[in-house]
């Protein structure tokens, strides 16, 4: 398989083979964020791609939005549609590196992204950049996949992996799919224990 470093991900990009991409913020996480009264949250969404979600909260106020990614060109298209975003709150580099702490961690097709070997890594790696209490929300795909990126899984699986660093608030099928993902997410809030 090939490596799923900055240039696999950078000719993805610059190749726009990136069908994963929805064009716009999905629905479970804009329900989400919908719902959500501090726009002081301290928020981090790791493996942004395009960021549509983090645009979405730029627009609804929220203050102190990072978006992550290991890639360049979906940061510089980024910065090129969104002027006004803090230029500082856009970083390019790999997630397991990454320092800071934040209230609130976005998994947008992310974990589906990165090699199933860093698994482990990734859980551990949330729970060191949240903040005691702090929370990962997101989606994941329920379903096993052959061949990857994406990477699928199991509730099972996932409740395993997570349960050591995280209380799980949530992690059950999806209501509010897009039709295309439909029966294939689960929606995930885990709090970070300490």
């Amino acid at each position: 398989m090939e490596q799923l470093d900055e240039h696999y991900w950078e000719a993805r990009y610059q190749n726009q083979t990136d069908a994963w991409d929805l064009g716009e913020p999905s629905i479970p996480l804009k329900t989400y964020i919908d719902e959500l009264v501090d726009r002081k949250l301290d928020i981090l969404v790791p493996g942004a791609g395009n960021g549509h979600e983090v645009a979405y909260m730029h627009q609804k106020g929220f203050q102190q939005v990072t978006m992550l990614d290991l890639a360049a060109t979906p940061l510089v298209h980024f910065q090129k549609a969104h002027p006004d975003f803090p230029k500082m709150h856009l970083i390019q580099t790999d997630f397991f590196v990454h320092e800071g702490r934040y209230d609130l961690i976005f998994e947008q097709t992310f974990f589906c992204a990165i090699d199933r070997s860093l698994r482990e890594s990734y859980v551990r790696k949330m729970h060191a950049l949240l903040k005691p209490g702090g929370k990962l929300v997101g989606l994941l795909f329920g379903v096993e996949m052959a061949e990857g990126p994406p990477f699928g899984g199991s509730q099972v699986e996932y409740e395993k992996l997570f349960s050591p660093f995280f209380h799980i608030r949530k992690l059950a099928p999806c209501y509010n799919s897009i039709a295309p993902r439909s029966g294939r997410e689960l929606f995930m809030v885990l709090e970070r224990k300490p």
